[in-house]
């Protein structure tokens, strides 16, 4: 007699799990959780260049400076009297969400950069607009995760102080307006200090915007 090397329990195991798969395809695609907010994010993400290498009493005075300038802009008032503003502190530096629209964090990245100008530290700054969905951290503090901050944050990696560095996607929003064009200058970045893919479409382009 031929074995095909199935015993009873291997057997049992098998049934119900083709009976699983088969009671999942027909009840189709499961429906995402009720309490799930997927939003659309427009990020910009910012650090000190070089804070590690500060003094502890350095590493205050520039993050409370840097602090006064993003809190003076005329973008940062304006949506968070609206209420349209995500604060994430990073340590050496923050990630502003705006929820007013993509011009907002260009805008505030231009304005922090003029507030800069005489600064004794650098700062670089990525922008993105993505998929943004509010958690809470293991302190029961509203957070953020998703693309829209995870892709800002590698975009802010790949410059240098005084960069301001933005995505494809926030790029070609820009775009669409005339007053942006001459301010955008496009360009490839080959990263190494960023897991940015810029194998991809929608990642390869960085746009640099020209302060002048």
């Amino acid at each position: 007699m031929r074995s095909f090397g199935l015993d009873c329990v291997g057997h049992e195991t098998y049934v119900k799990s083709r009976i699983a798969e088969e009671v999942k395809d027909r009840a189709g695609p499961t429906e995402p959780q009720s309490d799930a907010q997927l939003e659309i994010g427009h990020v910009l993400c910012m650090d000190i260049v070089g804070f590690s290498k500060l003094l502890v009493d350095e590493q205050r005075d520039v993050s409370n400076r840097l602090n006064r300038i993003v809190r003076e802009t005329e973008q940062f008032r304006a949506a968070e009297m609206a209420n349209k503003l995500i604060r994430l502190p990073t340590g050496d530096g923050m990630a502003l969400v705006f929820y007013t629209g993509p011009e907002a964090p260009a805008r505030c990245a231009i304005e922090i950069s003029r507030g800069l100008k005489d600064s004794s530290f650098g700062l670089r700054m990525g922008i993105h607009s993505g998929p943004v969905n509010k958690v809470s951290d293991v302190n029961d503090r509203s957070n953020l995760t998703g693309t829209g901050i995870n892709l800002a944050q590698r975009v802010m990696d790949c410059g240098d102080a005084g960069h301001i560095l933005l995505s494809k996607r926030a790029s070609e929003d820009l775009e669409q307006h005339s007053k942006w064009r001459p301010r955008l200058h496009r360009h490839l970045l080959c990263c190494s200090r960023s897991s940015l893919n810029t194998a991809s479409g929608d990642h390869a382009c960085i746009v640099s915007a020209n302060l002048k």
